[in-house]
């Protein structure tokens, strides 16, 4: 096995919270102990709820938000500790395309100069050069090379993701993490934006982190899955091995609640309640609240991310009972 492009290592992004002046300030655990490896042109699929920390996660990969723990490695390279301008030369093989196509484009910039910003900070060609750039990336992500000299609010809300796309892979990256990336469009148009994903990220063979709360769209898009519940991962593993015979009690929840048509459809699963606050982490494992199967030794104690001979891991004391009971 070739090593991996993105390695993280128990990476934890805590946010103290003020909670006045004669009380104690807490820490909002956004994430809590994340570890995972990514390979060149690999898809990782990150689904859970909205507060999971997903977001967050991406953020702390890119540096945009340090790390408060942890270690990762981009391409054998320590990032974790660097400045903003140790991080530059990173930035060409790292970018992000972000949920909303309109407030992450600046609205007095013409497209042309929206796609030709990270060419001129990274000191890429001379302008002729930077102007050809241009048009070869509206061409490839299938906007009019008449869209250069119009502003962002002239275009639709797809129009606006394929242009954050383009300025996405503008300088040819190693690494795109997609934050939650069309879930802001219509259906019709999402299934076009993730069609566009697939070809990119085959012509440039990057490795993709996906991230949703969807998780019919993440398996659609990925070559594995990993679900993460209030900042961490409780199972990781082949995406379609793990949307046909799920293995974590949050995982069957997420995947009943999909509507299916036919036979196909996991039998319901009576989850209840919500998400425990970031901020007050039960003791034990963090899903045991909502859980079916929950059991004494779930409250009492937090179950470790376990690995299995196939290369899935599940983070659940009681995966193997659950597995054998229900079909």
């Amino acid at each position: 096995m070739t090593e991996p492009l993105l390695r993280v290592s128990d990476v934890k992004l805590h946010f103290p919270q003020s909670q006045g002046l004669l009380r104690p300030t807490l820490s909002l655990r956004a994430v809590d102990g994340v570890s995972f490896e990514l390979h060149q042109g690999e898809t990782l699929g990150l689904v859970g709820e909205s507060g999971c920390g997903k977001s967050s996660l991406g953020k702390a990969l890119l540096n945009l938000h340090p790390p408060t723990a942890g270690h990762i490695h981009f391409g054998g390279q320590q990032i974790v500790g660097l400045n903003h301008r140790q991080m530059r030369p990173l930035r060409r093989d790292m970018q992000m395309i972000f949920q909303d196509p309109f407030e992450s484009l600046n609205s007095r910039h013409t497209v042309a100069s929206i796609l030709e910003e990270p060419l001129i900070i990274h000191r890429l060609g001379d302008r002729q050069w930077r102007q050809q750039r241009v048009q070869a990336l509206l061409d490839q992500v299938g906007l009019a090379r008449s869209a250069a000299s119009k502003y962002p609010h002239e275009f639709s809300g797809g129009q606006r993701q394929r242009i954050g796309i383009a300025r996405a892979i503008a300088l040819k990256p190693k690494l795109l993490i997609c934050d939650e990336a069309v879930s802001a469009l219509d259906v019709s148009v999402q299934a076009q934006i993730l069609n566009l994903l697939l070809d990119i990220q085959q012509e440039l063979s990057l490795a993709m982190l996906f991230i949703s709360h969807d998780i019919s769209v993440v398996r659609h898009m990925s070559d594995r899955i990993a679900v993460m519940y209030l900042g961490q991962i409780v199972e990781i593993g082949d995406a379609r091995e793990l949307c046909t015979q799920p293995a974590h009690p949050y995982t069957r929840a997420l995947l009943a609640a999909v509507p299916q048509l036919g036979g196909d459809a996991l039998p319901p699963v009576a989850v209840s309640g919500d998400m425990p606050s970031p901020m007050a982490m039960p003791s034990g494992c963090r899903f045991a609240g909502r859980c079916p199967h929950q059991q004494q030794r779930c409250i009492s104690q937090p179950p470790a991310l376990e690995a299995r001979d196939d290369g899935r891991a599940i983070a659940c004391h009681f995966w193997r009972e659950i597995s054998t009971n229900i079909p």
